[in-house]
């Protein structure tokens, strides 16, 4: 648990409200209440108050009555903010003029005097966090890994005095974050999400474009053209007085890190230099990946942390990728069954789309409301669409006019068992074995509660499954 006794010195003996009692927020409350805080706590979901109470907060309705006499509000980052309107807290604490923040601008204010390299992006910042984090402790770097990836930084053991935080940032984050700002700084990508709750696409990609606010590193990709327009706003000193590393995994970029043909090339001193080659790892398949892993590459290479070429890659070989990112849950007669329950948007589900081929895939949920016109290109490599959830219509709806074969299954229980049927029976069929994928291009909360959970279901399913052998299509009976 992180020390937090220089943030409680400069509240001058007054509370923090903490709104918002997710993992975050109860987090924050233990470490602010060891530290040696008064933590008046609320949520509407009553249900978490109990938990609250036993960190040590007082759980109280606050009203304006409350909030007048406190510091400052630590928001969970899922409360609305700014839109589709502000939640009703929030335009409390503004009228009282109290800052509002979030767990991550409270590390920082600790003063723990780590380096703190923080990720975000639309797609991909768990995967590239998560690399990141591998390479360094592999180096036998000191790390601490957490933020938006799972674990709440406040619950995080501080690392050595040269160790890293290694920090998954979301765009919400972003906004409760004042003075925040990572040392080594990293953005992916900027697609279209979460546009219900920053009102549109520019208000979107600002909030990301905020963590190249002032001095340290900016590692960003050229790859698309948001993340393009930032890079020149840098290059012209409108953001930040940040050293600039630019990244690519669609063509060669000067003074930065490319991936070509699955090669890492690194041009950061001039002339590229081919690092080795990333083909063939499980755990970084896909031209996405290809994306990630250059993004890796250029923080770990660089001054900051100056770790040997060779050596990344090295590390990156022995990644074991992410639960519920094209995680392979079991190979049953040469069929490999992937978990990609992550892939809650359409941009996401393309990557995985993109990196196999004979899909038999599992997709549906409550859908986002982004058009599926982009997997268009990629339907070439789908077999067969097994259907599920609130989208389940809607989406047999836009297969029917580009006569896409596919089953209604309503839940993952059929889609798995019908997926499986199908799959291992027609292994011998022209191609080759397909594969099994759960890739549902949708939110998860009309029958799951994450899509951590939709994961967990799916591989407990696949790993019930018999493994007698199905007849192959094509085979004498």
């Amino acid at each position: 648990m992180i020390d937090c006794k220089n943030f409680v010195q400069t509240l001058n003996g007054k509370p923090v409200a903490v709104f918002g009692l997710g993992l975050s927020g109860l987090a924050t409350i233990k470490a602010l209440v060891k530290s040696g805080a008064k933590i008046l706590a609320w949520d509407d979901n009553a249900q978490s108050h109990e938990a609250a109470v036993k960190a040590g907060a007082e759980v109280i309705m606050l009203d304006e009555a409350q909030l007048k006499g406190c510091a400052l509000l630590v928001l969970a980052p899922g409360v609305p903010l700014f839109y589709p309107r502000p939640h009703s807290i929030v335009g409390t604490a503004r009228k009282l003029g109290l800052e509002i923040i979030c767990d991550l601008e409270i590390l920082h204010r600790c003063g723990h005097g780590r380096e703190t390299i923080g990720i975000t992006g639309t797609n991909g910042k768990s995967t590239t966090t998560a690399l990141i984090a591998h390479i360094l402790e592999s180096a036998g770097r000191s790390v601490a890994l957490g933020g938006n990836i799972g674990r709440p930084v406040l619950s995080l053991d501080m690392p050595k005095k040269d160790g890293f935080f290694v920090l998954e940032i979301s765009s919400f984050q972003m906004d409760l974050c004042p003075t925040f700002r990572p040392d080594i700084s990293v953005l992916l990508n900027i697609t279209p999400d979460h546009l219900d709750r920053h009102g549109n696409f520019k208000n979107y990609a600002a909030a990301k474009e905020h963590i190249f606010d002032g001095e340290g590193l900016a590692v960003i990709s050229l790859d698309d053209e948001p993340c393009r327009r930032i890079y020149e706003h840098m290059l012209a000193f409108e953001i930040g007085t940040r050293r600039i590393r630019p990244f690519s995994f669609e063509g060669k970029v000067e003074n930065g890190v490319f991936v070509k043909d699955g090669i890492v090339f690194d041009a950061r001193h001039g002339d590229a230099r081919a690092i080795g080659s990333i083909n063939g790892l499980s755990a970084l398949r896909g031209k996405h990946n290809h994306q990630n892993a250059a993004a890796a590459y250029a923080v770990c290479a660089s001054q900051d942390v100056a770790l040997d070429p060779q050596e990344i890659l090295e590390h990156m070989k022995t990644f074991p990728g992410l639960a519920h990112r094209q995680f392979q849950t079991r190979v049953i007669n040469g069929i490999p069954y992937i978990n990609d329950s992550k892939a809650t948007n359409v941009i996401a589900a393309s990557k995985a789309l993109s990196a196999y081929r004979n899909i038999y895939w599992i997709a549906g949920g409550r859908p986002k409301g982004d058009s599926l016109e982009d997997l268009y290109p990629l339907m070439n490599n789908v077999r067969h669409v097994f259907l599920i959830g609130e989208a389940m219509v809607a989406f047999a709806g836009w297969l029917d006019q580009y006569s896409v074969d596919y089953t209604l299954c309503g839940d993952l229980e059929n889609a798995v068992r019908e997926a499986h049927t199908m799959a291992q029976a027609e292994r011998g069929r022209p191609g080759g074995a397909g594969v099994v994928m759960l890739s549902p291009a949708c939110a998860s909360y009309d029958q799951f509660s994450s899509y951590a959970q939709r994961g967990e279901t799916f591989e407990n399913l696949v790993n019930a499954l018999d493994e007698e052998q199905t007849p192959v299509a094509g085979a004498a009976a």
